[in-house]
């Protein structure tokens, strides 16, 4: 079989599985990227003629594929989010940004640099790359869909339950404050040997200040035209009712694209749109459809993009690792990032299951490949450490990937489940009270 037809092969494969399994398992416990990564390791197995996927080797392609992937799905957590922007109401994000996040990275390069023996600029990049929670993987434990649930008589912090909140902003925005520490680790190591500090400060004024700054700004005014001119006119062409929610891919793009010509975070910006397109109109239904093409899109591309991730482990991406790796790997999963969760929300008003429950989902995926794709093709790392560290990050980023796939999927629907039964009894005896008086 000729290696072009057997990718297109593959690739149908993927897409035809995101369409189809989550009919036919609606109602299992299936966490359905670890089915993708299966299908990938069996298919790539399979005598097919087809190059095995090799991150190190296509690391171009390795960074679009997921780059793309993480835009839409930021696209579709922020139009998840029916909350109104509140600097009180959203604390609980504000303590995992700046509370929780700088614990992990700080704690993961330590690991980096004094358990493994990693050089400085390699630990701080792998501090950097495990630290966002991954918004495409997350999407059992986020809120739900635009409007679905809204009502008039709850509390509008509590409809779609602070947990899902906490964790779907959280998705939303440390995936792009991730960024300033991976130019960090870069710089760090274009600046091996140098006596001056001069590159610090210009790292802070510019990649941390100035292109946050801008993803924000971008954003925000992205969202608001794009607001304007998608909800100026009704839809009433049967052209027009076949491309509904079109435009949440539009935004994407165009929002992306243009905020990173300015050299700003695009991945700022298109969760801060997004959360704009939100609230212009409250409780449109066209919501609906924006969000839900969103999450077609970001499916879809999920599924090639971890049927991918099979095969490359099918092909020895995880053949570097040693029992250390391992060990390290499962500290971050199951140690750095509940304790930094716990650390993070001490004070928050959310009861403290809710807190293990948000400390312990800080799942580690997509994100975390398109950082480091992104940083060995930009970084100036020393040639032996840019050959040794490739390698060996991404057999320990796979690792972590897969095992937070594997648990976390696994146990999400379970666990969110019961606590969605346990906040509607909670809230149950209180309706009854309402109606009685």
């Amino acid at each position: 079989m000729a290696a072009y037809e057997a990718a297109l092969l593959l690739v149908g494969i993927a897409i035809l599985g995101a369409v189809v399994l989550p009919r036919v398992l609606s109602d299992k416990p299936m966490s359905f990227p670890l089915i993708y990564v299966a299908a990938g390791v069996v298919l790539f197995s399979l005598p097919l003629g087809v190059e095995v996927p090799d991150p190190v080797e296509h690391g171009e392609l390795a960074e679009r594929l997921t780059e793309f992937v993480v835009i839409i799905a930021l696209m579709g957590a922020g139009l998840k989010l029916d909350r109104p922007f509140d600097p009180r109401a959203w604390s609980n994000t504000w303590r995992l940004l700046g509370i929780t996040m700088p614990i992990t990275i700080v704690a993961a390069a330590l690991l980096g640099w004094g358990v493994l023996g990693t050089l400085l600029p390699t630990a701080v990049l792998l501090g950097a790359i495990v630290s966002p929670t991954d918004p495409v993987l997350a999407s059992d434990v986020q809120a739900s869909p635009p409007t679905e649930g809204m009502d008039e008589e709850v509390d509008p912090t509590e409809q779609e339950g602070e947990v899902r909140f906490a964790l779907t902003s959280e998705a939303g925005l440390n995936d792009g404050l991730a960024f300033p520490f991976t130019h960090l680790a870069i710089a760090m190591a274009a600046a091996a040997g140098a006596s001056s500090l001069e590159w610090l400060g210009e790292w802070f004024l510019v990649h941390f200040l100035y292109e946050i700054v801008v993803g924000v700004v971008m954003g925000y005014l992205a969202g608001q035209v794009l607001a304007r001119f998608i909800f100026s006119e009704p839809v009433t062409t049967q052209l027009g009712k076949v491309m509904e929610g079109a435009e949440a891919l539009a935004a994407t793009l165009i929002t992306y694209g243009v905020t990173e010509l300015v050299h700003g975070y695009g991945f700022i910006a298109v969760f801060v749109a997004a959360l704009e397109l939100r609230h212009y109109e409250w409780e449109h239904e066209y919501y609906v459809a924006l969000h839900d093409y969103a999450v077609m899109i970001e499916r879809i591309v999920m599924a090639t993009v971890l049927v991918l991730f099979g095969g490359a482990i099918a092909g020895g991406l995880l053949a570097p690792l040693t029992l250390l790796d391992v060990v390290v790997g499962l500290t971050l999963i199951f140690v750095v990032r509940p304790l930094a969760g716990v650390v993070g929300l001490l004070g928050s008003q959310m009861p403290w299951s809710e807190r293990l429950v948000v400390s312990s989902f800080g799942i580690r995926g997509i994100g975390s490949f398109y950082y480091l794709a992104f940083a060995l093709n930009e970084a100036s790392f020393g040639e032996i450490e840019l050959l040794v560290a490739a390698d060996k990050l991404w057999a320990l980023i796979g690792f972590v990937a897969l095992a937070s796939i594997v648990v976390h999927g696994v146990s999400a629907n379970w666990v969110m489940n019961v606590l969605d039964r346990t906040r509607d009894d909670e809230r149950t005896p209180e309706s009854t009270e309402a109606e009685v008086s």
